[in-house]
């Protein structure tokens, strides 16, 4: 674990075994000594979201968020990009979840930065907002990027039906009624699909917005390593939970 962490000694660390930990940091500081296989990074989406007050009718059951000023936006997506270029293997792929509102700005900064976009898909979830003066959003955009076109994996099962493989997903998003959650946990499936199309057992995988620990969940049960990096630590409790972690040990 040492040379995957590097010099992060006086940082929060929730070390998991030695091929699994969460930096409770902002990702901007934490410099990783093993180049990653695969960066997924679902980031906050910079529209105002509140989590402890408003997560789909759901304001009891939410814990703190973590939001960016919308003035801040654009130079925290560039920030995050750059981040994870440099992190990456030459042959290193990234997946990027975004919303539509700020999708322009996701788009331009992942030019600016280097990356190639592979693939842009649409992740149609049964739910959304309510709304009364336009139509409800219930998709996010998952762009596939990559630092070299001709040097990267994807993962392509031989004998699945094709409608599994286009660029529009639809996969139910999780409602966990009266659970604490962190206001937008992904669904199981989601990761699983992106982890297992994009890296191999073995692969270091790292999530430098790592939220409720979903990412890590999915690579422990698929036998990938991982890295994820939070910066609010009042995720820990809710992290240990998913992940099935005692809750009164104590982190490094």
């Amino acid at each position: 674990m040492e040379s995957l962490l590097g010099s992060l000694e006086t940082r929060r660390i929730l070390k998991i075994d030695d091929s699994h930990a969460v930096i409770f940091d902002d990702f901007r500081n934490v410099k990783l000594d093993e180049e990653a296989d695969l960066v997924f990074a679902d980031p906050p989406f910079g529209i105002g979201f509140k989590g402890n007050l408003q997560t789909y009718h759901r304001t009891p059951d939410a814990l703190s968020y973590v939001e960016v000023p919308v003035e801040e936006y654009p130079d925290f997506i560039r920030s995050l990009l750059k981040w994870s270029y440099s992190a990456l293997k030459n042959s290193g792929s990234m997946w990027l979840l975004s919303g539509w509102n700020n999708l322009r700005i996701v788009l331009d900064a992942v030019d600016e930065v280097g990356f190639i976009q592979l693939n842009h898909c649409i992740w149609k979830y049964q739910f959304g907002v309510f709304t009364k003066r336009r139509f409800t959003t219930s998709h996010y955009h998952l762009l596939l990027l990559v630092k070299d076109v001709e040097d990267y994996t994807f993962n392509k099962p031989k004998h699945y039906a094709e409608d599994v493989w286009e660029d529009l997903w639809e996969i139910k998003r999780p409602y966990k009624h009266g659970e604490k959650t962190a206001g937008n946990e992904l669904p199981d499936k989601l990761l699983e699909k992106c982890i297992c199309t994009s890296s191999n057992k073995g692969d270091l995988v790292v999530d430098p917005v790592l939220g409720s620990g979903t990412t890590m969940r999915a690579c422990l049960k698929m036998g990938r390593k991982c890295i994820g990096i939070e910066i609010n630590p009042d995720l820990e409790v809710r992290i240990r939970t998913r992940l099935g972690l005692d809750l009164f040990k104590g982190a490094e």
